[in-house]
């Protein structure tokens, strides 16, 4: 099974293409030594940072859930019912940097062939925040780490100089890519957030910057449900809510749409690919629309009795991915990787039934 599920992606080689996503999965040293021990191919640490982190006086992950019967979305537990999404409304890590670093040194000395790609966010728009970003670049690669993912994606930050909001900011991404590549030499993955209309241009001033790989779909900025009865939304503090994070299978076809959309742009570029993947034929159409790696973070919280990590998920995926590569007589993922890419097309080049079809307006004279 090694043999044949060994990726090799943007320069490190992983024993299966399978990687915990930066979130609660990841917090923390017990959880990743446990999900070595299950056998994930990788993990993306919960995002690291320099700034004081307090969460929510209240939950900060639920999981909502649908059913035939009863067809509504709710975090309410029921009869039937089947995973629709997660939402979040969590900040990054609240672990200091100067705790992360012993962790991270062990996590790589106990499994030296697994990979651990550190997370990590700053702020931008003045020389100290670039050093910021370099000082945290530089702390998680001395103590092993193989990749950094840069943190340009979280839907939830007031500050406005990190996260989403610098997103489609295609000098402040430039700016943050010369920071730290400057300082370190280990591939650089740039996860960007998928609600935004110029994510191809910044797609592309990552690449041109350096950027090894684009991570996406982090979640899609969201707001959780309010109850008819209660008349209070399904997570709040003291009757207030803010912006959170919607994720799981409820993103699975937009977040396959932004890993199409980069790909065709970009046909020889790296894609880590994140959003809805529960199982095999998730992870598949990530493969078929270009992704080399697949993060899973909402189907892993899920999974009972595995601490959150999805000690009994990643044996399935690899199973099940072993056995559609054995009936195909693939050799790897790169066989049918990206397979789907140019099948999506414009709109216009869909096959009509009439050959006067004319893009839904008529033509001036």
């Amino acid at each position: 099974m090694a043999n044949e599920l060994t990726t090799h992606f943007t320069g490190l080689e992983f024993v299966n293409p399978f990687v915990l996503a930066s979130a609660p999965p990841t917090e923390s040293k017990a959880k990743i030594l446990r999900a070595f021990d299950a056998g994930w191919g990788g993990v993306v640490t919960k995002t690291i940072g320099l700034h004081p982190v307090e969460n929510v006086a209240g939950p900060k992950t639920i999981y909502q859930r649908t059913s035939e019967s009863k067809p509504y979305v709710s975090r309410m537990k029921r009869p039937d019912t089947v995973s629709h999404s997660s939402w979040n409304w969590e900040l990054i890590s609240d672990q200091p940097l100067d705790l992360w670093l012993p962790d991270l040194e062990e996590i790589k000395t106990t499994y030296p062939d697994r990979m651990v790609i550190a997370s990590i966010m700053a702020g931008a728009g003045s020389q100290e925040e670039m050093e910021n970003w370099q000082k945290l670049a530089k702390a998680v690669v001395n103590v092993g780490c193989d990749a950094i993912e840069l943190n340009l994606s979280c839907p939830h930050m007031d500050r406005k100089d990190m996260g989403a909001n610098v997103a489609n900011d295609e000098e402040i991404i430039t700016a943050i890519l010369n920071a730290v590549t400057s300082v370190v030499d280990v591939p650089i993955w740039v996860k960007l957030t998928p609600a935004n209309s110029s994510l191809l241009d910044g797609a592309a001033a990552a690449y041109a910057a350096g950027a090894a790989s684009i991570s996406l779909c982090n979640t899609f900025p969201s707001l959780p449900l309010m109850d008819p009865e209660t008349m209070k939304f399904e997570v709040e503090v003291d009757g207030l809510v803010s912006s959170g994070g919607l994720g799981g299978l409820a993103i699975l076809h937009q977040a396959l749409q932004r890993v199409n959309d980069i790909s065709r742009a970009f046909p020889d570029k790296s894609i880590s690919g994140i959003g809805g993947i529960k199982g095999f034929r998730e992870a598949f159409n990530f493969i078929v629309h270009g992704a080399g790696n697949l993060q899973v973070c909402t189907a892993a919280m899920e999974e009972k009795g595995s601490g959150g990590v999805g000690v009994k998920l990643i044996q399935e995926l690899k199973d099940d991915l072993l056995e559609y590569m054995q009936h195909k007589g693939h050799a790897s993922i790169e066989d049918f990787r990206g397979v789907a890419r140019d099948r999506v097309v414009e709109h216009s080049k869909i096959r009509r039934k009439s050959e006067d079809y004319n893009g839904g307006y008529a033509k001036s004279a």
